[in-house]
């Protein structure tokens, strides 16, 4: 097991990434609320949160409650730039960087005492060359392990910095309320407030076997070794991903079958593209979905064999959209996503057969060669032709 016996993992958090760059490039928002959003709030300032905006809530119910709030058109390639000027920021700080996403990453600075300082003082140095170098706040949480730097940024926040020492861990921990814990989501926190339990410090007081009896074996384990900040995963630089996926935001109004349907082959259209792309192939396809009451769903399937074929991952997308159909008929779809898990690397295909011999994985492999070559809207599903696909969120690599 691998547990560090000093805080030296940081945990980097730039502060509402897409309204801070937005204030950073006009003077005119600054100090004040602004949502980026194009009908589904995608990103919310402090001072437009401070009034109860949220992401993904409807843009329309937004300026509901903030009607002083400035509304911007998203602008992905904007994000993406600055996204690549705080990574090397983070990779001028120390070699082993493990990013979470576009504005968020792990980093570990031990052994960097003699050529940098010590991991405080390499934090505050962090915060000033990200504010200098790029123009934005971020955020920065110090711990021993990686779970306790997250939770620390979390408190921190805005534009803050945070340490925790190792003889303070589970005094700072044990305070904070059941949703400061990984993995503790809407449901979850329900479940434990019905008996109870409302803060760290009394799930930590409970034995494993009572946990997962009210949450599960998965959840009871996990939650119970947070609880006691036992979290032994090393800052892994460059790692690959562990799923590959994709969402949209639909917005509040009633949709069709049609163009549920219709959002649900964008998204997985995408997901396989990038999956080839970066050569992997996955066994497990996910769909998550969220209703107008804010509850979520989420449904999967494993697969016999590992793919990465629009076709077949379609299929069983379409499959687990249809099980969730009377829950959406009910409740309301408001955002749908698509994630496939269980990657493993795959061998690239060389194209050698004539274009109308061509099998599913040739034929998919031919048309991402279409859109390298033309653009990626060159060729497009007949379904899809005259619907918005949705925005193309910036994304670390696969």
């Amino acid at each position: 097991m691998f547990v560090v016996s000093e805080a030296t993992i940081l945990h980097a958090d730039v502060d509402a990434f897409y309204a801070s760059v937005e204030q950073r490039d006009d003077s005119r928002l600054r100090g004040r609320p602004v949502i980026v959003g194009a009908g589904v709030v995608l990103a919310a300032s402090y001072e437009a949160k401070a009034h109860g905006v949220r992401t993904a809530m409807g843009c329309a119910h937004a300026r509901r409650l903030c009607p002083q709030a400035i509304v911007v058109e998203p602008r992905m390639s904007a994000y993406a730039e600055a996204s690549k000027a705080v990574y090397r920021v983070f990779d001028d700080t120390t070699p082993l960087v493990e990013g979470l996403s576009i504005d968020e990453a792990f980093l570990d600075v031990r052994g960097l005492r003699r050529l940098s300082g010590t991991p405080t003082e390499i934090a505050v140095r962090l915060r000033h060359e990200v504010r200098e170098r790029v123009g934005l706040p971020i955020t920065v949480g110090v711990a021993r392990t990686k779970f306790l730097a997250k939770v620390a940024s979390g408190v921190a926040k805005p534009d803050g910095l945070l340490v925790v020492p190792p003889d303070r861990e589970l005094a700072f921990l044990h305070v904070l309320p059941v949703e400061r814990l990984w993995g503790v989501g809407t449901v979850t926190a329900s479940k434990l407030h019905d008996r109870g339990i409302n803060n760290v410090g009394e799930v930590a007081e409970l034995a494993e076997a009572a946990l997962v009896s009210i949450l599960g074996r998965a959840s009871g384990r996990h939650l119970h070794a947070l609880a006691h900040n036992r979290d032994p995963r090393r800052v892994e630089a460059r790692r690959r991903r562990r799923s590959i996926g994709a969402q949209r935001a639909l917005g509040r109004r009633p949709k069709s079958p049609g163009a549920v349907d219709a959002a649900l082959l964008a998204l997985v259209d995408r997901v396989t593209r990038r999956m080839r792309a970066a050569r992997r192939v996955g066994r497990t396809v996910v769909l998550r979905l969220r209703f107008d009451d804010f509850s979520r769903a989420t449904r999967s399937h494993t697969l016999p064999e590992a793919t990465a074929q629009t076709h077949t991952i379609l299929a069983t997308a379409r499959g687990l959209l249809s099980s969730a159909m009377p829950m959406i008929e009910r409740q309301g779809l408001t955002l749908v996503g698509v994630a496939v898990t269980n990657l493993d690397d795959d061998l690239p295909l060389q194209l050698t057969l004539p274009f109308e011999r061509l099998d599913r994985r040739s034929l998919d492999a031919a048309l991402d060669e279409v859109r390298n070559r033309f653009g990626p809207t060159a060729v497009t599903r007949a379904a899809l032709l005259g619907r918005d696909h949705g925005l193309a969120v910036p994304l670390l690599p696969d």
